[in-house]
């Protein structure tokens, strides 16, 4: 991630979605913000490139390979563990804008949104995005052995690739795919609209999970799903997440 010299255009581009996410989300406008709000506010992100945050695509032709002459294991995991760097745009009770800069190969894990609508944009660079929602009304079953979280069925969403410049993706407390995790296929840039903020005393707390196969908990479709193929479920088990690598970086 390089940040460029901060120009007035892009200045005036983020003033301007900061506008829009302040009419949208704050406690003036309607507690919850109508379709055609976050249509607006969705194709406005539509327009969004690296330049209009200030900063420079990354080179997709990363050097983290083997180099040459190939590199000793020790290397190749310091060259590979590269943090995300998390960049605060903005923050307060209604709203977070934020952006995120992925090494390649870099994960956030499969983590919710709970009361949460989210916009995000990729900015630059390739990500995959697998998402799911929780299935209505709740089930839950407890997990082979002693010790371990029950899991929950939920419903895939989305399992897809997006390149930039591509469209915003938006997600809903119980839609769109409030669950997701993300990977990096190159290296990339997402800029995200949370509102409300996680916030733990209100009950917005980030949860991380682990999916598992639906078959892992269940033999056959049975009487838990009968509106789809198996594939299209899974059981999430919440969890700590063991290799997310996250460092705070400077929005200027």
């Amino acid at each position: 991630m390089t940040k460029k010299n901060y120009s007035s255009s892009s200045s005036s581009s983020v003033q301007a979605l900061y506008d829009l996410c302040k009419k949208t989300f704050t406690p003036s406008a309607s507690p919850t913000a109508s379709p055609q709000a976050i249509h607006k506010l969705s194709s406005l992100l539509d327009t969004f490139g690296p330049a209009d945050v200030g900063l420079k695509e990354e080179n997709q032709e990363d050097d983290r390979g083997y180099g040459p002459f190939g590199l000793s294991l020790l290397n190749r995991v310091d060259r590979w563990a590269q943090p995300i760097t998390y960049m605060d745009m903005h923050e307060c009770e209604s709203f977070t804008m934020c952006i995120f800069c992925f090494p390649t190969s870099s994960v956030i894990p499969l983590h919710d949104h709970p009361g949460m609508t989210v916009l995000s944009k990729v900015l630059y660079g390739s990500l995959h995005v697998k998402a799911y929602d929780w299935v209505e009304p709740t089930r839950i079953q407890k997990s082979k052995g002693t010790g371990h979280s029950p899991v929950r069925l939920a419903k895939l969403a989305v399992d897809e690739v997006l390149t930039a410049p591509c469209g915003t993706r938006m997600l809903y407390p119980k839609s769109g795919g409030n669950l997701h995790s993300f990977t990096a296929i190159t290296p990339c840039a997402v800029l995200d609209i949370l509102a409300p903020p996680y916030h733990e005393p209100a009950g917005r707390k980030c949860t991380y999970y682990h999916d598992y196969p639906y078959s892992s908990f269940t033999t056959g479709i049975g009487g838990e799903i009968s509106d789809a193929k198996e594939e299209d479920y899974a059981w999430l088990a919440e969890t700590e997440p063991a290799d997310l690598y996250m460092r705070q970086g400077r929005y200027t």
